[in-house]
């Protein structure tokens, strides 16, 4: 064992320990760097995390992931200590509206449901009426009447691609964007599919090349069988029974290492290497045994806005899971 291994194994016994003596879970975004997402409980995107957060019988839930999220499970856990390892992990995406926005808005659409993709702070979570992941965000607005307009916010990729799967034209759509994601061109994609023209294409919904991706496979610029436009959990399950040798991957480059580890055939190339959230990469080894050691930060949420924001992510939670006994 090599110096660098005996510390990480000495890192990884160290935050058990003390999540143990905590009585935490350690929950990690699929776009944490790789020693996070190895020591965590679990791993997974925002739905499943959600989810998970909403179940688990720890007293504190460690959040490794954007300020969002951590927002998101003690909205769903209000009774548990909820710590994100440092509050200064934001969101560029989750910056573009607020709550005197969404309000503005909604005076203008009245009768208008409006549907929060989760990536959104907790007062903006308060004036929805549902809230919706990249997993689900189809789901959750064919569960509303068709004939009642919707307001989408604030992914503007991810509502181009809801109202394609859907289609449905009385979405309106929030021109926010994840600067990552906004970040991967479709010129970016097509020297990739360039250099490795059998590979399969897997691109995120909130990425700059998804609408001109489905335009390029309808004419023949990229190949159809084998693009699809996935959430990071589609692309792992995409991942599990791929049989290619080469695949692109057009998110964020942290999911490259799921991937990577639920299937070792498949070589999986990002489309933009330098696709990395600078925000999702401030958790950091260091920062997440302080969290453990000190309890900080530990997210508080206004009063105010729990209940009604809850509400919203409750039933986005609730949609599309099986019933229990």
């Amino acid at each position: 064992m090599t110096i660098a291994e005996t510390r990480a194994t000495h890192w990884q016994d160290e935050v058990r320990r003390l999540a143990r003596e905590r009585d935490a879970v350690i929950l990690a975004h699929n776009y944490q760097e790789p020693a996070i997402q190895d020591v965590a409980d679990h791993v997974g995107d925002s739905l499943a995390l959600s989810r998970i957060a909403a179940g688990t019988d720890a007293g504190t839930i460690v959040f490794c992931g954007v300020h969002f999220m951590a927002e998101t499970a003690k909205l769903l856990s209000p009774d548990k200590t909820v710590l994100i390892p440092t509050a200064q992990a934001g969101c560029s995406l989750a910056d573009t509206i607020d709550a005197d926005q969404l309000r503005a808005w909604k005076a203008q659409h009245p009768g208008a449901a409006v549907v929060a993709y989760v990536n959104t702070s907790a007062a903006v979570k308060a004036e929805a009426d549902v809230c919706c992941t990249s997993s689900n965000a189809v789901e959750v607005v064919n569960s509303i009447p068709r004939d009642q307009p919707v307001l989408f916010l604030p992914d503007q990729f991810l509502g181009e691609h809801v109202r394609r799967q859907t289609g449905r034209d009385n979405i309106e759509v929030w021109m926010g964007e994840c600067h990552v994601h906004a970040g991967i061109s479709p010129v970016d994609l097509r020297a990739q599919v360039a250099a490795n023209p059998t590979a399969e294409v897997l691109v995120h919904p909130e990425c700059g090349c998804a609408s001109s991706t489905i335009w390029l496979a309808g004419r023949g610029d990229l190949p159809a069988e084998r693009t699809h436009i996935l959430s990071t959990a589609g692309m792992l399950e995409s991942a599990r029974g791929m049989k290619a040798e080469t695949a692109l991957v057009a998110t964020e480059i942290g999911m490259l290492h799921q991937l990577r580890k639920v299937n070792q055939h498949t070589t999986f190339v990002p489309v933009n290497p330098k696709a990395s959230c600078r925000f999702m990469k401030m958790i950091t080894p260091e920062l997440l045994v302080r969290c453990l050691r000190e309890g900080r930060d530990e997210i508080q949420l206004p009063s105010e806005i729990t209940e009604r924001a809850r509400r919203s992510v409750q039933r986005m939670v609730a949609i599309g899971k099986a019933p229990t006994a």
